[in-house]
């Protein structure tokens, strides 16, 4: 019996759940690369990238090629790129949010009028 859908999304979800390989999707949806070009761009050992390259090709996120010693990989669907845009602008609803919270919160505070602020103390 196959796995539920729902079970499927979240072990999807999980691979995407490491900012490295957030990172190399973002950059292989601009193009296919080369592991040297991605290694300043994320900044991490050879050794990390290459693990969390491995996760993404196990995953059937990314694919390969060989040319000569240079791998150059690539994302499977161009709809990666699509959710993480999707991502972003969620992401971007929530943070907005979040800072009219944080203005709101600021502006309705005592320490705005003085009221709230930490007394000297004497002894």
């Amino acid at each position: 019996m196959s796995a539920p859908l729902y079970q499927l999304k979240a072990e999807f979800f999980k691979t995407l759940s490491h900012p490295i390989r957030i990172r190399v999707l973002e950059l292989l949806s601009e193009g296919e690369r080369a592991v040297s070009e991605m290694l300043p761009e994320v900044g991490v050992e050879p050794a990390h990238l290459s693990q969390q390259l491995a996760v993404l090709r196990r995953a059937k996120l990314v694919t390969t090629r060989r040319e000569g010693s240079a791998i150059y990989y690539s994302v499977t669907s161009p709809q990666v790129g699509d959710l993480l845009q999707v991502a972003r602008a969620i992401l971007g609803g929530v943070l907005a949010g979040q800072a009219e919270l944080l203005h709101d919160l600021r502006a309705t505070t005592p320490a705005a009028t003085g009221a709230d602020s930490p007394r000297p103390t004497t002894r």
